[in-house]
């Protein structure tokens, strides 16, 4: 009889392989050895003459039982090895790879979403959170400055000049919609028989009133033949601070897109205007500020009798005789007031010493988005 060669200790061994005795691979694996190679397939046996099968790349021995038949002893074909169970420090090796593998795997996620922020970052479409809003209208370039959001919302600012049946009035509005919607006060168009608006580009629009509300000193108005006009982006402010930094953007005394800055410096301040209408066209020709009440005293002249009280915004940033009506903005850029009224220091029948002393108010952006459908539908003074 013929074995094959193997090594020691890697197949048990039979004594007399002719008697059925079946083979198997019991004996133990050396576990150092490394994973066995892909078997190929098995090959198949090939007759070469009656009585002799030869395997392929097999040796092969005829021999005899003694009855004259001849029978191929073929070589024990090795069973493949079992992989035994890996030992602890097998398993730290193992999981190197796979650690490997999931790092790269965070590298490339962190990379990808770098990506999208560096993206964000160069259009300035990126969001954010304040105090105020969560919606960053100023390039990231531009981030914090205050000519960052005089830049990025200049556009969306206007002057308004209304002719009154005794005379004009000079006031602000805020673009909110592309083809000419502006919210301005109240004050700054009643009683106009025509309005004329001028953009920061320079170009000018014949305006109509689409509704006012005296009781919140609001007006909207929309301009003809518009179109592809900056809009302003209105935020929350329900979310500003005292003491949150502010810009103030109108035109004051005719000054077309004049810019200042300043902080909230009160929130909630309940203040007392006129809604009559000559009461506030008389003291617009005066060139003094419109007439309102705080603390019980009145300023810019008498508020009358027929007044309204709101809540406001009251800010230290300068605000001027033709600021009423435009905008209070965050550092982000969005519009959280719209501007309404000033003290001045200058007495009520003389104009060359009016100006600003930081005791300026704001009406909160969030009540006129809650009123921006009654003005739209024509408005309401009740």
């Amino acid at each position: 009889m013929t074995e094959s060669f193997r090594r020691d200790g890697e197949y048990e061994q039979y004594a007399n392989p002719y008697q059925g005795a079946q083979q198997h691979a019991s004996s133990p694996v050396n576990p150092e050895w490394p994973a066995p190679p892909t078997q190929p397939p098995a090959p198949q046996p090939v007759t070469v003459e009656p009585g002799t099968t030869v395997w392929p790349a097999q040796t092969q021995v005829a021999g005899g039982d003694g009855n004259g038949g001849g029978t191929a002893v073929l070589t024990a074909v090795a069973a493949e090895p079992v992989a035994p169970a890996p030992s602890p420090s097998q398993k730290k090796r193992a999981r190197g790879p796979f650690a490997l593998l999931a790092a790269v795997a965070i590298v490339a996620a962190a990379i990808g979403g770098g990506t999208a922020y560096g993206i964000q970052e160069l259009t300035g479409n990126d969001t954010v959170t304040s105090s105020s809003t969560s919606t960053n209208v100023v390039p990231s370039a531009d981030k914090g400055t205050v000519s960052g959001v005089a830049k990025a919302v200049s556009p969306s600012i206007v002057e308004i000049n209304a002719t009154l049946s005794n005379g004009s009035s000079t006031g602000s509005g805020v673009i909110i919609t592309s083809d000419g919607e502006i919210i301005t006060n109240n004050h700054v168009i009643s009683g106009a028989t025509s309005i004329k608006v001028s953009t920061s580009d320079g170009k000018e629009y014949t305006a109509k009133v689409v509704g006012t509300d005296s009781a919140k000193d609001l007006a909207l108005i929309k301009l003809e033949n518009a179109s592809g006009l900056t809009t302003a982006t209105l935020g929350n402010s329900d979310g500003v601070q005292v003491g949150d930094t502010v810009v103030a953007i109108g035109s004051p005394e005719g000054l077309t897109g004049t810019v200042t800055s300043g902080i909230v410096s009160a929130l909630n301040r309940d203040v007392t205007v006129s809604t009559d209408e000559s009461q506030g066209q008389q003291q617009q020709q005066q060139g003094g500020g419109w007439p309102f009440e705080f603390g019980g005293q009145q300023f810019n002249g008498d508020t009358g009798s027929s007044t309204t009280t709101y809540k406001a915004l009251q800010t230290d940033a300068s605000l001027n005789p033709g600021n009423s009506g435009g905008a209070l903005i965050d550092m982000n850029g969005n519009i959280i007031g719209i501007n309404s009224a000033m003290y001045s220091a200058a007495d009520s029948t003389s104009s060359s010493s009016a100006g600003s002393v930081g005791l300026g108010f704001a009406i909160p952006i969030n009540t006129v988005k809650a009123d921006l459908a009654k003005l739209r539908a024509g408005g309401t003074d009740s």
